[in-house]
């Protein structure tokens, strides 16, 4: 058995978990969790705030890997390793957990282990799923990011596509702002748009048919604005009418990624617009077409969480990849090292 503590803190969720690797189930691995938002502290502004993040964490992450310890009713000298999100995300955040990460395992005399926020998304159904194998192809789609990847082990990634400007989370959360549903605003957006007409207003799908594997939703991001500056329509309906353009969107780039794959076990959706129950449903479809089944992570694994760092931190473990005391803290951090570059915001993931 191999027991890991997981802290995260590469943006506005401070975490701590603690992971049993050899549990049977998701109820048994992972063995306790606490999470701290900062959605009260944040939501004055519109979005995240780094400064703001930054402090919160350090005045919460000590006291909360106390808690989440006995709630679990272990001591941190108990524990195989330390592992800790070392980026990517915000800097100010990231280097407060990776920091604490390092002070514990020092302390303990435990292994640290820094963990690719990424990874930790990327590996997290397996922490639910234990008959998932690799390779499977992966939807990673967050605030911060939207990628479709191969993943063929741990640290084995090949990127199929990527966004040239706005991650499909942070065009939810700007939809939201535009229609003043406050934040968080992806699940406000969602929450609307079952009230709404998808075809009552006629917004673009950027790239759809396009032979360009990556995504765009800066475009249709304008477009919402347009529309809601037009004052003719209702917001629901434009909810509804964002939200399922944002889904063709990602179905017509990702059937053109199962095409260029072969031997996937599955399709699988991580991150935190993994949440939403209507991309899901349309990723049911998708992967019943291609003949694939679907893995989606139950809803606590989606959003930011250190159970997904605790998980990624055992698989490494279990290879023997631990890392020194020195390692940096990285704002930027890409699971694909060697993917080409590309144009736009999209460089940034």
């Amino acid at each position: 058995m191999a027991l890991i503590l997981g802290i995260e803190s590469s943006c506005d969720e401070t975490a701590a978990a603690v992971i049993d690797s050899d549990g049977a189930s998701l109820a048994t691995r992972v063995v306790a969790q606490i999470i701290a938002s900062q959605d009260e502290a944040h939501r004055p502004y519109g979005g995240v705030v780094p400064e703001i993040a930054a402090r919160a964490h350090v005045e919460v992450l000590s006291p909360l890997i106390g808690r989440v310890l006995a709630q679990a009713g272990l001591r941190l000298d108990q524990m195989d390793a330390i592992a800790a999100t070392a980026g990517p995300g915000l800097i100010g955040g990231v280097m407060v957990g990776l920091v604490t990460g390092k002070a514990l395992a020092m302390a303990a005399g435990k292994p640290l282990i820094g963990v690719n926020h990424l990874e930790g998304h990327a590996l997290s159904p397996r922490l639910a799923d234990p008959t998932l194998d690799y390779p499977y192809l992966l939807l990673l789609v967050s605030g911060g990011h939207c990628q479709i990847l191969e993943v063929r082990g741990v640290g084995q990634y090949r990127r199929l596509a990527t966004t040239i400007d706005d991650a499909l989370g942070e065009a939810f959360d700007k939809t939201a702002k535009i229609l003043g549903l406050g934040y968080p605003g992806g699940p406000a957006v969602e929450r609307l748009a079952r009230e709404g007409d998808a075809k009552a207003v006629p917004l673009p799908r950027p790239l759809l048919g396009s032979a360009e594997p990556h995504f765009s939703f800066a475009g249709l991001k304008s477009a919402v604005m347009r529309a809601k500056l037009a004052g003719v329509h209702r917001d629901a309906d434009i909810a509804a009418a964002f939200q399922q353009a944002a889904i063709d969107c990602v179905i017509d780039r990702l059937r053109g990624a199962i095409v260029r794959t072969s031997g996937m076990t599955a399709l699988v959706v991580a991150g935190g617009v993994a949440a939403n129950q209507a991309l899901r449903g349309a990723l049911e479809t998708s992967a019943n077409e291609a003949g694939l089944r679907l893995v989606a992570p139950p809803l606590m694994l989606c959003t930011d969480n250190a159970a997904m760092i605790g998980w990624a931190g055992a698989e490494r473990l279990a290879l023997g990849l631990i890392d020194p005391l020195d390692m940096a803290a990285r704002p930027r951090w890409p699971l694909d090292a060697a993917a080409e570059a590309v144009r736009g915001a999209g460089v940034k993931g």
